[in-house]
């Protein structure tokens, strides 16, 4: 569902000091020029890694803001998002990151320059969110070799597509798939999987369509398993993946649902990551949904551009 907007006027840009490779100071004097020159006011607040939700939350809560951006990789977003959760105030999206889910299910530009568009050019649609082991989502969450790669490079030096590769290549080659239960509110699955992937989505920050032809505003999300492959399949599998052919695979099954429940057999904890960032979580995770409960910017159509 969209919703054409009013001007947005007074603006507050949320800022993560290291993420992306663009200088914070050069991109504030950017951000408060282009909004200066359009008649709006560019506000900005960093986030320090330290009660960064309460301290976005207490800043909300002294001013009002008619739309708040994220200016950061798939962690800001998800903390703004959580931050305006509810709220009537819509998220906007700079996308200054590794991967940017979120902002390419959206569509929103992933050059700076025209992001910065949704200033003035925009519309509004409310999505669904998730609450995955009673943490909030916004785009993916997942169980598996993907959450191993994900916490591995989050520990690691180097940033970017290259540097997930190489993580991803390595641990491939001594990944051991684990058992699952899957329980929704239509179906129990149980068995090996490669991956369970939660989405609220379609696509991963690498432009893996890991969920084709799902909606952020369907009251649903969608469980989906890559089960044990040989080696031999493993670059049709990957073909697929990038070419939105998840469901054409003979290792691949999804589940749809709204309320679900995993669990890996004999094990307290689980690692998952939840929009780009991993954690460890007790089992079972306990996923619901949020319907409509979330309000962002997208750009205009072309034909209203």
């Amino acid at each position: 569902m969209t919703n054409q907007t009013p001007p947005l006027l007074n603006l507050l840009f949320v800022l993560n000091p290291v993420s992306g490779d663009i200088d914070k100071a050069t991109l504030e004097q950017t951000i408060t020029d282009y909004c200066t020159e359009r008649g709006r006011t560019a506000n900005f607040h960093h986030t320090t890694g330290d009660d960064d939700l309460e301290n976005l939350r207490a800043k909300l809560a002294a001013r009002t803001y008619d739309a708040v951006f994220a200016a950061g990789g798939d962690g800001t977003v998800s903390l703004v998002a959580e931050a305006l959760l509810g709220q009537t105030t819509p998220l906007g999206i700079l996308p200054l990151g590794s991967g940017n889910g979120l902002s390419k299910d959206l569509g929103v530009p992933q050059d700076t320059q025209e992001a910065l568009q949704l200033i003035w050019r925009n519309e509004e649609r409310v999505i669904d969110t998730l609450q995955v082991g009673g943490q909030f989502s916004a785009h993916l969450a997942d169980l598996g070799f993907n959450a191993l790669v994900v916490e591995r490079f989050d520990k690691g030096d180097t940033r970017g597509p290259g540097a997930y590769i190489r993580i991803a290549t390595q641990e491939y080659l001594s990944y051991e798939p684990a058992t699952y239960r899957i329980e929704t509110d239509l179906e129990t699955w149980q068995g090996q999987a490669f991956m369970v992937t939660i989405a609220n989505a379609n696509t991963f920050g690498s432009n893996v369509v890991i969920n084709p032809n799902s909606d952020l505003d369907d009251g649903q999300f969608e469980i989906c398993l890559i089960e044990p492959f040989p080696a031999a399949a493993a670059p049709g599998i990957l073909y697929r993946l990038y070419n939105s052919e998840f469901d054409e695979s003979n290792y691949t099954r999804r589940l749809c649902c709204r309320t679900a429940s995993i669990s890996v057999p004999d094990a307290q904890e689980v690692l998952v990551q939840i929009d780009g960032e991993p954690q460890t979580l007790p089992s079972p995770v306990k996923i619901t949904i949020n319907p409509q409960s979330l309000r962002v910017l997208v750009p205009l159509p072309a034909k209203a551009k």
